[in-house]
């Protein structure tokens, strides 16, 4: 029989991450993937638009008019906006205002109480009646069709927008995990400094992207592609294109990704023996959008010697595995971070 708030409302699971939210509504699915990107008018205090058509609009406002990513790596940076955000995103799903339904956020492991407290918060100002707070690798290990709940180990490494989230899981629980605020924003950075430096020439975020997703690799590449840019040049003040190769973005991407592969390395150092074995036969499993960059799992398989396979949505997995959470709600909650001692 289903729960009284069943009938109030239909449960859902937000995945609120840095580069994109994700809902999943209970009965129906992922009825929801959009930017997590606001456009503010300053002079009024009012949000002009919200999700996709905001994130067109970053670079491209006048001044009164600003596109605020209310999360930076993987935490919430401005509550406010982040709240107005939340409550756009659930009104637009959930079409009865007077229900509220019950809420289940993932967020970074790595996140302080603080945080999430600011979360919480979040969902309630944004309609909820309960929120409750799951981890991301442990959404993304469920929504990847891991075995959680059993007595062996599984690996996921889930590469965000903001964060790297890498844990070892049994019995339901994260046995030994690593949080670190690098991901694909940091890459689109590191590609920015390095057209700038060689090129003399000025990127925006959206373009450093499209060049990460034609020609990145985490790779030393053995056929030379090239890509045609355009930015602004430094010198003259106007737009200019030039050839980058994907040696170049290969070589400016290569710092951050050296420090995710070495937060996976020391996540294994943690490992204890019994559940390393484990993973020597089952492997690790990749999800996030940085699991769709060229050669990571290469990468991460010659580091550590073990069988690396992307998840087959690496997408969508913490929003299916929250979105698990909802339908087995009973089973699955003993998954969720505990409500803290008063």
């Amino acid at each position: 029989m289903r729960s009284m708030l069943g009938f109030l409302g239909r449960d859902m699971a937000v995945d609120l991450g840095t580069a994109n939210t994700l809902v999943y509504v209970r009965d129906r699915g992922i009825v929801l993937d959009e930017p997590s990107v606001v456009a503010l008018n300053t002079r009024t205090g009012k949000i002009v638009a919200v999700g996709a058509e905001a994130k067109q609009m970053i670079g491209r406002t006048p001044g009164h008019i600003v596109a605020i990513r209310p999360l930076a790596d993987g935490v919430i940076t401005d509550l406010e906006v982040a709240e107005q955000m939340l409550r756009y995103f659930i009104r637009k799903v959930h079409r009865r205002p007077l229900t509220q339904p019950r809420l289940i956020i993932a967020v970074p492991s790595g996140i302080t109480g603080v945080e999430q407290r600011a979360v919480k918060e979040a969902g309630y100002q944004a309609g909820a009646r309960r929120v409750y707070i799951m981890e991301e690798p442990m959404a993304a290990a469920i929504g990847a069709g891991l075995p959680v709940q059993e007595a062996s180990g599984s690996m996921v490494v889930d590469i965000g927008g903001g964060t790297t989230e890498v844990a070892v899981i049994s019995l339901g629980g994260i046995v030994t995990s690593q949080s670190v605020r690098v991901g694909g924003d940091e890459l689109d950075q590191a590609i920015i400094a390095h057209v700038k430096k060689e090129h003399s020439l000025l990127l925006g975020t959206r373009t450093a992207e499209e060049i990460k997703i034609a020609i990145g690799t985490a790779c030393a590449p053995a056929v030379e592609r090239r890509l045609p840019i355009r930015g602004r040049d430094l010198i003259t003040g106007l737009p200019r294109t030039v050839e980058i190769t994907d040696r170049e973005v290969y070589e400016a991407i290569d710092e951050p990704l050296h420090t995710i592969v070495d937060s996976v390395q020391a996540t294994l150092d943690e490992c204890p023996p019994e559940l390393a074995g484990d993973l020597a036969t089952s492997g690790i499993v990749v999800t996030g959008g940085g699991a769709l960059l060229d050669g990571l799992d290469h990468r991460l398989a010659e580091a550590t010697g073990m069988p690396v396979k992307v998840a087959d949505n690496p997408l969508l997995s913490v929003a299916l595995g929250s979105g698990r959470c909802v339908e087995e709600f009973d089973r699955l909650q003993g998954v969720l971070v505990p409500e803290p001692r008063r």
